[in-house]
């Protein structure tokens, strides 16, 4: 696999590695905070998770930056020495250098600004379903001249038949297809390709779990439009990238809110996705029908909106939109 020497094989040693990292915070953290709306939990996961990607994509990839979500000010700042302590420690169980200023100076290398080739990375995607115990990703993409080249998602809580289980990786390059790897066994990897399924009507739609994150009548108006018979599955992260690259569902859209009707996707929230779908033989757009556009910085600001499906059914996707305006 293309991923077995050289620089991927360190970008893949990366992302497992950054998968059992958020999952350890995920066990051992998470569930004693969850009765107290306490966020620290996934706080304490994105700082080492970045840090671990700083130090790492930084010695594999020299010269080529990392644009991250993250900075260490929050660490430095008041109330930050106790989580700064946690992230130490959770790195030091990969790196055993890590130290307080180490692991800032890391953390800050994700800090750099887009440019012609350079790291993407979402180092927790899915806050709220790491809080709760559902789907959460690290999401990592190379992107050059404007095109996701290499990356992947490490779904720590996802099985390779498309239900919870004990963690997926999904991996592509461009021209050499997607792929997904049992966390936990990566002997076992297998090619991945998306459902045939071309009748919107027998589609399945993933949708986010918070309502708060797309226009819920308009997708429920949609749904309608189309006479789609299956209910749409609400899920958190990334995650939902990997479960249509593989074959269960063919649809994942992405309204503006009424509340934020200007909004703009990051590109964090995007990067790896992309490339594990499109490879996998679906494709990608904005809700007008145009491909995502790496090229104007932290945010997706030549499109709106997303409409990722298998393929098949998109340009039908993309009429009812049109239609349900």
């Amino acid at each position: 696999m293309f991923w077995n020497t050289g620089q991927d094989a360190a970008m893949v040693a990366f992302l497992r590695d950054a998968a059992r990292l958020a999952r350890m915070v995920r066990d051992e953290l998470a569930p004693e905070s969850l009765t107290k709306e306490d966020r620290s939990p996934v706080t304490v996961a994105d700082f080492a998770v970045q840090a671990l990607a700083g130090l790492r994509l930084g010695a594999a990839y020299p010269g080529v930056p990392v644009v991250g979500e993250e900075n260490s000010a929050p660490l430095k700042g008041p109330g930050g020495a106790e989580s700064l302590k946690q992230v130490v420690e959770y790195v030091r169980r990969f790196e055993e250098r890590a130290s307080a200023r180490r692991v800032c100076e890391w953390i800050d290398r994700g800090g750099a600004a887009p440019g012609g080739r350079f790291w993407v990375l979402d180092p927790v995607d899915g806050t709220k379903g790491f809080l709760r115990g559902g789907q959460y990703a690290v999401s990592l993409g190379l992107v050059e001249d404007g095109v996701v080249t290499v990356g992947g998602l490490a779904c720590p809580a996802l099985g390779l038949d498309g239900e919870p289980g004990n963690g997926v990786l999904t991996l592509a390059r461009r021209g050499k297809g997607a792929f997904i790897v049992p966390l936990d066994a990566p002997e076992f990897c297998r090619p991945i390709r998306v459902s045939p399924c071309a009748d919107p009507r027998r589609a399945v739609l993933l949708r986010s779990f918070e309502s708060g994150h797309t226009n819920v009548d308009r997708i429920e108006a949609l749904i309608r439009h189309l006479g789609m018979k299956n209910p749409p599955v609400p899920m958190d992260s990334q995650a939902k990238y990997a479960m249509v690259a593989a074959g269960y569902g063919e649809i994942i859209l992405r309204m503006p809110s009424p509340d934020a009707p200007d909004y703009r996707e990051k590109i964090w929230d995007h990067a790896g996705g992309v490339v594990v779908l499109e490879e996998a033989g679906g494709r990608v757009t904005d809700i007008e029908g145009k491909p995502y556009d790496f090229t104007r910085g932290r945010r997706l600001e030549a499109n709106t909106g997303l409409l990722a499906s298998n393929g098949a059914v998109h340009d039908a996707v993309l009429e009812a939109i049109r239609r349900t305006a």
